[in-house]
């Protein structure tokens, strides 16, 4: 995995500072040694003032179509993202959004130790990062195809108790080479890095709920997240326990719980907001997106996407056409306040965190969200 470098982190942190703050996590190291990152917004509410939500989820309409009008407030992400540490910006130290913290956790490729990670992250966005509403996982290898305001912008207008996670219940060969064989994962008991290993007995499919497998990529709602880390019903702990010895676990567990809670079954859309294109049959590894699969990009509608080599040229290509990004400027919003006079950057000036500025992005980014939330896709494909 590539490190997160500069120019992905000026792309996606900022488009609007008042929903985005940023952690560096140097803590949560990955097989490689490649740390995580995570943005969210910070707030004086606490914990405390956090209530369970078990009771409070109210049914989903069955359709759902976004039609642009006098917008709501804009929700806030709190994203997730693997990285390298040391973006020192005087945009972050003005804003206050960078954390540093110094103790590193060792986590395996496919092992059970990157959901631990993405659920400790999780855990501290709920105890520190404030009212925000959705929590998104993204790597160095992801890039976005919309700016931060488009994205705000639409999901204004999205219910916040939506789930967008890719699931199905079809294993398919997964099933033999993923459930049923038993594997460990060295860093939960091992200090130096080692790949995952695999012990001679096999164990039969799971009757006490049943399995579910997608995308490991995804935008969780914050009652969904609660519920995760929380488990008032002992259910995420119970398949976390399940998932321990599960090869490529961040491909199941957060599918698996959500579709046996019967509380959050239901606001599941079936999509990772991503576009990938995949290898042959079994669909293991994404391809290195390049120039030539731009309007396929584009077609997509997608907010993200998905694999790319460090500093390819299809990332200037997405900067210029998609993101109005200057070279080693950040990505463009309604906080931006600079005059851009001499070749300055116009976000080094921060105005109204609040202001969002739109573009194209948001147009194609609604009409995926009209699809998806549509009487065709939304109910239909939900946990089947």
């Amino acid at each position: 995995m590539p490190n997160c470098q500069p120019k992905w982190i000026l792309s996606l942190a900022f488009g609007s500072i008042f929903p985005l703050f940023l952690l560096c996590f140097t803590t949560i190291a990955s097989f490689n040694g490649v740390p995580l990152l995570l943005l969210y917004r910070f707030s004086a509410i606490g914990r405390s003032s956090y209530h369970f939500v078990e009771n409070q989820l109210k049914p989903i309409p069955v359709s759902t179509h976004i039609t642009i009008s006098t917008p709501p407030s804009p929700p806030r992400f709190a994203y997730l993202i693997s990285g390298s540490a040391g973006n020192d910006y005087k945009v972050f130290k003005e804003v206050g959004n960078v954390r540093m913290i110094m103790k590193a956790n060792l986590v395996t490729y496919r092992g059970c130790t990157m959901v631990a990670n993405t659920l400790h992250a999780a855990a501290i966005m709920l105890r520190e990062g404030g009212n925000w509403d959705w929590f998104i996982n993204l790597s160095a290898s992801d890039y976005p195809l919309v700016t931060q305001d488009d994205l705000l912008h639409i999901f204004s207008y999205v219910p916040r108790d939506l789930n967008f996670i890719d699931h199905t219940s079809k294993m398919g060969w997964k099933a033999g080479q993923r459930a049923k064989p038993v594997i460990i994962d060295p860093a939960l008991h091992n200090s130096k890095k080692a790949e995952v290993f695999w012990i001679t007995q096999r164990r039969s499919i799971p009757t006490a709920f049943k399995l579910f497998t997608g995308s490991a990529w995804m935008a969780l709602s914050r009652p969904f997240v609660d519920y995760c880390i929380w488990g008032w019903d002992n259910l995420p702990r119970k398949v976390l326990m399940y998932y321990t010895n599960f090869l490529s676990s961040p491909e199941g567990y957060f599918h698996t719980v959500i579709c046996n809670a019967k509380a959050f079954s239901n606001t599941t859309v079936n999509n990772d907001l991503h576009f990938i294109l995949w290898d042959n049959p079994p669909k293991q590894h994404p391809r290195r997106l390049t120039l030539s699969h731009m309007q396929r990009m584009l077609n997509s509608n997608a907010p993200f996407a998905r694999k790319f080599h460090q500093n390819s040229r299809v990332l200037d290509k997405i900067d210029t056409d998609l993101l109005s990004r200057g070279e080693e400027m950040f990505t463009p919003g309604g906080w931006c306040v600079g005059s851009g006079e001499n070749g300055t950057d116009p976000c080094s000036v921060v105005g109204t965190p609040t202001v969002l500025r739109p573009g194209p992005g948001a147009k194609r980014l609604q009409t995926l969200i009209n699809s998806l939330l549509s009487n065709d896709n939304f109910r239909l494909r939900q946990c089947k």
